[in-house]
């Protein structure tokens, strides 16, 4: 397997500053990069869940001592926190030992202001960092409404995917953050322009950003392979249920709201996961090949009812896993999960 999945983590004891909370994460994670074969210098995309946007400039003077030079791809997202006191937690993804790692970086932008690369290129994937409504002359705030921010967003996308040569047609797999759930079909009017056919895997969830008068992040991965769509997707919503791609499968995100599982996480659960089994099973994987996972929770407490179907499904499976409070776009939705496997063929 090309990359290494860390699952979120956070402070074993958050009853530190965040300061003391990141170094001790930035520990533990190394620690598990090297057992794994590969190092933290190899990490190529990097998600910050933060409790508070508050904490933004904290996190980013402890995290730039980690990458002095060529850091990571990286989204911070305001998110629930599993760990009670926790203020911060992270997942990763590295490569393994001997595969390549390219800082990309669109000819005349500026560099970030903050300890991150806009993309980075391992063999035929590239890893892009949360783009923000951020104008690429100065890094000034692009202002409007969800559609104006949307349309920055991704004309910042095009210009790292071009930067790469690469197109917006070698997108695969996309996670979206909206600070407003109301935006989500403006948003999506958008964003079909750019994803005509074919679009990528993608979970839009309502979540805070780092900076107030941002409306939508997006983060993305591309590849050079070979792409393939699998599975049926949702009518009416411009994503692939699942695409394959350079031995990975990447699946949309999946709920499991209906009028039989209104108000029972644990039964929203099941169904996401039976539904995400279907997509597995169409694309000739199955849920043992699945290698890093994304939960989205709408109400924290509902933590150990969504545990219990999760660990009863996959049973004693390895794979990396992060679970984070968000707001979900669907009013009746609970749980939203969305899984990276390896593709059998």
């Amino acid at each position: 397997m090309p990359f290494v999945y860390v699952p979120g983590t956070a402070a074993a004891d958050p009853s530190g500053p965040l300061a003391v909370q990141l170094q001790e994460i930035m520990g533990r994670n190394r620690a598990a990069l090297v057992a794994a074969g590969t190092s933290l210098d190899r990490v190529v995309s990097v998600t910050v869940y933060l409790k508070s946007a508050a904490d933004f400039q904290a996190m980013n003077e402890a995290y730039r001592a980690y990458w002095p030079a060529d850091p990571p791809t990286r989204t911070t997202v305001i998110a629930g926190l599993a760990r009670p006191g926790a203020l911060v937690e992270l997942s990763m993804v590295a490569t393994a030992g001997g595969t390549e790692r390219v800082v990309v970086h669109p000819g005349g932008w500026p560099r970030s202001p903050s300890p991150y690369s806009y993309a980075i290129k391992s063999d035929d994937t590239l890893f892009l960092s949360g783009i923000v409504p951020r104008s690429a002359v100065d890094n000034s705030a692009i202002g409007g409404d969800i559609k104006a921010q949307t349309r920055a967003v991704l004309d910042n996308a095009g210009a790292i995917l071009t930067a790469a040569g690469l197109s917006f047609a070698r997108v695969v797999s996309n996670r979206v953050y909206i600070t407003q759930a109301a935006n989500f079909q403006a948003m999506n009017d958008v964003y079909r322009e750019y994803f005509p056919s074919a679009p990528p895997a993608r979970a839009t969830v309502e979540a805070g950003l780092a900076a107030a008068e941002y409306l939508v992040e997006m983060t993305m991965t591309a590849s050079s392979a070979p792409r393939e769509v699998v599975g049926q997707a949702p009518p009416g919503i411009p994503i692939s249920a699942a695409v394959r791609t350079g031995g990975n499968l990447h699946l949309s995100g999946v709920l499991g709201n209906t009028p039989q599982t209104s108000g029972d996480v644990a039964a929203q659960t099941r169904e996401t996961l039976a539904r995400i089994s279907k997509t597995l099973s169409a694309a000739g994987a199955s849920p043992a090949d699945v290698v890093d996972s994304l939960v989205y929770l709408r109400d924290m407490s509902h933590l150990d009812a969504m545990d219990a179907e999760y660990r009863a499904f996959f049973g004693p499976s390895r794979h990396a896993r992060t679970v984070v409070g968000t707001g979900l776009v669907p009013n009746d939705g609970l749980v939203e999960i969305m899984v990276t496997a390896v593709s059998p063929r």
